[in-house]
Parts: structure tokens; C-alpha cells; sequence
């Protein structure tokens, strides 16, 4: 996969942010990896299982987003349902097989309320979901974290 350096941007929040609370010392090297501008969903999942093999060297990869991101609908009771339904459609992806789950991620605009979780240029914090998913084994992915959020559902996953 052809890739570039930019050695001149800065960290992202959601790289320094989760880093910042795990690793407060900041004495880990740190690769940040940026989401192709297609935020093709299919191509992130890609970019993981070409990343996988790090897993080997004990290199941590972390993909920091959110499973719902829409900043009209916090706090809008109307939304508590269908973030709910979305919270559903990920965590049963996520507790698929490897082949199963990435066939179901890389389908998620199909999901229920898809688009009034992650409005149009609102996936860029769903889509490393797709890149951690496909980095993971092919064992079932586990939910970790599931909180209310201004009356939204969001969660957090793992990838053995």
C-alpha cells in the first residue's frame, strides 16, 4: 500500500489524547497513521491486516474514534434509541469471526440509524474501528466499555 511521511504534522487528538491518559510519562515511540480521505471502510480494514504482523513485536495498535459521533444529536433524547441500534449492529460485528466481522464493518452504512450516528463526514471517527478490526485475530472482537453519553450509546472494543 503506497503511503507517505508528512514529518512536518503534529499529532491528532485522537492520537494524544488516549496516549496522554495511557502512557502520561510519554516514553513510548508513537506512529501515527492518518485515514485515507475515501473513508472507504473496505481499504481501512485492508490497512489492518497489512498491520497485523506487528502484533508479533508487541507493537500496540490503537484505533481511537467513536462509535457514535454526531454532534447535533447529543443530548437529544430522540437519538438514545438509535444510537442504541447502532451500539447493537457494531457489537454483534465486532463478535464475529474475522471474515464475518469485516464483511459486517465494511457494511455499516447499512446498519440501523447508520447515518444519524456518523452524519456524512462524520465516519472519520468510526472508520479506526476498521483498521484496529482488521489488525486484530480472526477471534471474535469483545466489547470493553459501554456508557450513556448525553443520552447516546458509545462503546469501546478490543481485538485479541
Amino acid at each position: 500500500m503506497p503511503a507517505t511521511i508528512d514529518a512536518h504534522r503534529g499529532f491528532d487528538h485522537g492520537v494524544f489524547i488516549p496516549l496522554k491518559v495511557m502512557f502520561p510519562e510519554a516514553d513510548i515511540p508513537i506512529v501515527q497513521l492518518s485515514l485515507r480521505s475515501d473513508l472507504g471502510p473496505n481499504a481501512h480494514i485492508q490497512i489492518g491486516q497489512a498491520l497485523r504482523p506487528l502484533r508479533d513485536e508487541n507493537v500496540l495498535i490503537i484505533g481511537s474514534g467513536m462509535s457514535f459521533h454526531n454532534m447535533r444529536a447529543y443530548g437529544d433524547s430522540n437519538f438514545s434509541a438509535v444510537s442504541n441500534q447502532f451500539d447493537d449492529y457494531l457489537s454483534q460485528a465486532v463478535a464475529s469471526n474475522g471474515p464475518e466481522r469485516a464483511r459486517l464493518l465494511a457494511g455499516w452504512e447499512q446498519a440501523p440509524g447508520a447515518r444519524l450516528c456518523h452524519p456524512i463526514g462524520g465516519e472519520e471517527h468510526l472508520i479506526p474501528l476498521m483498521v484496529a478490526a482488521g489488525a486484530g485475530s480472526d477471534q471474535p472482537g469483545v466489547k470493553i466499555y459501554s456508557e450513556r453519553v448525553m443520552q447516546t450509546t458509545i462503546s469501546a472494543f478490543r481485538f485479541d
